[in-house]
């Protein structure tokens, strides 16, 4: 094992001892002042709530002149956004590296988390036993607040070097955190330490003892340890405010990873945006799924996407241990692909030909397909997902490839 850097070290001086360990659950892990329940919160049936609607804005809408080309996949104006196709507020949050948020989603009670709503990119991925997280990526805008942060998997490190990232988690099994500070950006990892306060610290809300993180402070960390947060090259995603043709009807879009993680997505035609509404009780048998509309904790604004994209990655596991699952999902190469953007959902495919690429989306001709301008969820699903037409409604549904 080659040695970490002395700029990692700084990095990684505080690493919760207990960490995952190689039988991770499903609900995160316990702090010493956190207590976990050891299942989940009873089933229960709550009452229908109505769609909330965003009252400003997420994120910069495009103009009218937006060019009838679009931007990218490659050439970006300086002050247009790689991540989003919009033209930033202050371009100089462009000059910098994307900070990238490890958020959980179980248990159900810590929801909604904060920050959510601010990020360009948003990852879901199956962690174990049924649980998925997410990576939130900040560049376009930061947050005050993005929390409750989790611990790292095997999945992260494509999301690093994809976006050549400052990457913020909380603690992470070994073989995982071996892996990680043994790669080639070691000393962009940033854990909670006394060289990472008060950029990251812990929040108190019920005696939780919450960690988190104010994006916007991550520079000063950065600088003081003298990493480079220079501006990196993001090519790759192209957008077009012109919605393409050739798609089918998808006014909803359902994506369910199992018994216990499952949503959403309905299309809202006054905003042009899917909004997300998550699990509120486990459906053990497919047939008492329960929904509630998902929102920002911070600042209270709808959890929405412009894109909703769903990549069929092929998975392995990492534990050789058949009773623990350690997946990892392969994004090298190329795989089928679907978006839902305009209320339209379109098959397509995903490309990644080296680990630096960030994920570009191409049509059956192998040239770029246009993202709408703005955020982006990405749904990890494995290579063979189940896919179901319900009236018009789509389903997707997760299936192991290990």
């Amino acid at each position: 094992m080659k040695t970490i850097s002395r700029i990692a070290i700084l990095f990684l001086t505080v690493l919760i001892a207990a960490g995952c360990t190689s039988r991770t659950p499903a609900l995160p892990e316990a702090t010493a002042t956190h207590t976990i329940p050891t299942a989940l919160p009873p089933t229960f049936t709550p009452e229908p709530s109505p769609t909330l609607e965003p009252t400003s804005t997420p994120t910069p809408e495009p103009t009218p002149l937006y060019p009838l080309e679009g931007y990218g996949p490659v050439n970006f104006p300086a002050e247009i956004n790689p991540l989003t196709g919009l033209k930033v507020d202050d371009p100089g949050l462009l000059n910098r590296r994307p900070i990238i948020v490890k958020v959980q989603n179980l248990p159900r009670y810590d929801r909604p988390q904060s920050g959510l709503s601010q990020a360009d990119i948003v990852y879901e991925y199956y962690t174990e036993e049924g649980s998925t997280r997410f990576a939130a990526i900040f560049y376009g805008k930061d947050a005050e607040l993005v929390a409750p942060i989790r611990s790292a998997r095997h999945f992260d490190t494509h999301i690093i070097r994809m976006y050549k990232g400052v990457f913020i988690f909380g603690s992470a099994d070994s073989r995982v955190f071996s892996r990680l500070v043994n790669a080639e950006f070691a000393d962009r990892l940033i854990l909670e330490s006394e060289r990472s306060a008060p950029a990251v610290y812990r929040l108190d809300p019920n005696g939780k003892n919450i960690l988190a993180t104010n994006t916007r402070l991550i520079g000063a960390v950065l600088t003081n340890a003298k990493v480079d947060n220079s501006r990196q090259n993001l090519d790759g995603m192209y957008f077009n405010l012109q919605a393409p043709t050739g798609g089918e009807a998808a006014p909803q879009v359902y994506v369910r990873y199992s018994a216990a993680i499952y949503n959403r997505w309905d299309y809202d035609p006054k905003t042009g945006k899917y909004l997300r509404f998550s699990d509120t009780q486990n459906d053990i048998n497919g047939a008492g799924e329960a929904y509630a509309q998902l929102t920002d904790q911070q600042n209270k604004q709808p959890i929405t996407a412009d894109n909703l994209v769903i990549l069929c990655v092929r998975h392995e596991d990492r534990e050789p241990d058949p009773k623990v699952e350690m997946p990892d999902a392969s994004l090298l190469g190329q795989g089928d692909a679907y978006i839902a953007r305009d209320g339209m959902i379109f098959k397509i495919q995903w490309k990644r030909l080296t680990e630096k690429d960030v994920v570009t989306l191409v049509d059956a001709n192998g040239n770029p397909f246009p993202f709408k301008p703005g955020q982006t969820w990405i749904e990890v699903l494995g290579a063979n997902p189940k896919i179901e037409k319900q009236d018009a409604a789509t389903r997707f549904t997760f299936l192991k490839d290990w």
